[in-house]
């Protein structure tokens, strides 16, 4: 008698329990999944923004900024390398000074020049600047290579700039990070289920379904939210250092809203930076009423900010936004508890928002647009349903020729496999969080078509082993074990394909091979094990001399 192992039994009641208890939610409206207990799964499919309408943004990310950011690092550093200063925790005692002078960066900012005064001291200036290189980290770690590259140019000039090893590195750390954070910023708005992927070597795409403001996103988004804490520097008078006098390590900053002072001459080195807060919230000033941002330092910058403070009591600091300052105040007492206030030309909603971006924190480098659109809902209900004709019209299809070609039992049991195939999908796709795009759906269609494969070629086997004299359990148990290796191959083959596209694809060919490889798992699932089961069950109920196939 044809023989099931109980594992297999029980697996397959389980499973197939399990799928229609995570699906069935996307059956049901919103009141009646609210008013679910909660030990019951709740969760629907996402829908991707072309099914559900929404904004798509892509962004490309200006690496230059990173570059330039640290050579200006670089820059700053090799005045005491070359005056012979240790650095900190180095050994040994302090070095001969090299003169130099015409320290700064090309207008670019891609490459920092320094003029060395005694051409005999050329090559020492580089071995010291070659000392505050960095290693490369690359994908998998460490490649071995440092990220500067020093040389000599005429007139005693050492130039320095980054490697192109250092340069991909830099943006691709650049790109995984902004990812990171705009992630953080839009799950701040409540905005279901976006999709943030990178695109190419520097781009970020963002989709956000249900968002119909592209312009609110993109001020959230794009902003690169770099908040510092600055001195005021007041060595010069405004009107000084609007006519270019502006002495070395400061920097002349706008002031929007403030037509009495417009421009704030701060130092470069900040205080503090928003990396140090780990509170951000809207609120309102005490003594104008006016909305404002409170804000709080973790332990280091609260030290930092007390130190600051307490050395300048009576001077003015500056709250700087991406080189915009927000309010220049005067410390009047040592700020120690780390908490402060943000205060400006505030509304409600721009409060909101400027919390929202501290509390994601800053993006390593500014963000250029690049396209920009708006996908309406009209368009996403056009395509479920036409999505969902295509369907009926490939499963009306399937039963007809199952049933033709197999009779009513055999192509019942590979239609009720493929039934319980489809709710598996979906089931998974609820629990991963996937998101449903319209590719995705065309997926789902070729996964109906190919997930009866499997049950064709092991009803074909069972022919032939039946027309070779075999007994019906006999052929039954046949047609399983050696169709399997052809069903095995078949869909790993069609898995690997699916993995592929989705490892070097990107957007609508990433839908497409995400559905694609949950069909392949769950069909051999159904075909294999569910249609063994369901055979078996019907052969001890029947025991039929011939197979009605």
């Amino acid at each position: 008698m044809l023989h099931v192992a109980r594992w297999r039994v029980l697996a397959v009641i389980i499973v197939s329990l399990l799928g229609l208890i995570y699906a069935l939610p996307n059956a049901l409206p919103q009141s009646v999944r609210d008013s679910m207990p909660s030990f019951l799964p709740n969760k629907t499919v996402n829908l991707g923004l072309d099914l559900q309408g929404g904004s798509y943004l892509m962004f490309e990310v200006e690496s230059q900024v990173v570059y330039k950011a640290r050579l200006e690092a670089v820059a700053d550093d090799l005045s005491r390398e070359l005056r012979g200063q240790r650095r900190p925790g180095e050994p040994g005692s302090a070095k001969t000074p090299i003169l130099f002078a015409g320290r700064g960066l090309t207008p670019d900012g891609q490459v920092a020049r320094v003029t060395i005064q005694n051409p005999a001291d050329v090559q020492e200036a580089i071995k010291r600047i070659q000392a505050l290189s960095s290693p490369v980290i690359g994908l998998t770690g460490p490649t071995g290579r440092t990220d500067l590259e020093v040389k000599a140019a005429p007139g005693n000039v050492v130039e320095i700039r980054l490697t192109e090893e250092a340069k991909v590195a830099m943006t691709r750390r650049a790109v995984s990070q902004s990812i990171e954070v705009i992630r953080r910023r839009i799950d701040e708005t409540g905005t279901k289920e976006p999709a943030i992927t990178r695109q190419g070597v520097d781009r970020i795409v963002v989709q956000a379904p249900g968002e119909s403001d592209p312009e609110k996103l993109k001020r959230l988004v794009g902003q690169t939210a770099r908040l510092t804490f600055q001195m005021v520097d007041e060595t010069v008078s405004p009107a000084e250092a609007a006519a270019g006098r502006i002495p070395p390590g400061s920097i002349l900053l706008e002031q929007p809203g403030r037509p009495e002072e417009p421009m704030v001459l701060v130092r470069r080195r900040a205080l503090v930076t928003g990396d140090n807060l780990t509170k951000a919230d809207p609120g309102f000033d005490q003594q104008s009423g006016e909305p404002a941002v409170t804000f709080q330092f973790d332990g280091a910058g609260a030290r930092a900010f007390a130190r600051a403070s307490t050395e300048n009591v009576g001077k003015r600091f500056a709250i700087v936004l991406d080189d915009k300052v927000l309010s220049a105040p005067s410390i009047r007492e040592p700020i120690l508890g780390g908490n402060g206030q943000i205060s400006g030309s505030f509304t409600i909603e721009s409060a909101n928002e400027l919390a929202t971006l501290l509390r994601a924190g800053a993006l390593p480098a500014p963000l250029k647009v690049m396209e920009q659109r708006t996908v309406g809902p009209e368009l996403g209900r056009d395509s479920i349903n036409a999505g969902a004709t295509a369907g009926i019209i490939a499963m009306l299809l399937i039963v007809v020729f199952m049933v033709l070609a197999y009779g009513l039992v055999f192509g019942g049991i590979a239609i009720l496999a493929l039934t319980v195939n489809l709710i598996l999908i979906l089931a998974a796709m609820t629990m991963v969080g996937a998101t449903l795009t319209l590719p995705g759906i065309a997926g789902l269609i070729l996964t109906i078509g190919a997930a009866v494969d499997a049950n064709v070629l092991i009803y074909e086997r069972m022919r032939e082993e039946e027309l070779a004299g075999r007994s019906t359990a006999l052929a039954i148990d046949a047609g399983f074990k050696r169709a399997i290796v052809t069903v095995m191959d078949a869909n790993v083959t069609a898995l690997l394909t699916a993995l592929i596209l989705f490892y070097f694809g990107a957007g609508p060919v990433r839908g497409f091979a995400w559905t694609l490889s949950i069909g392949v798992i769950t069909s051999l699932f159904t075909a294999i094990l569910m249609t063994q089961v369901l055979v078996a069950a019907w052969y001890r109920q029947t025991k039929p001399k011939r197979l009605p196939i």
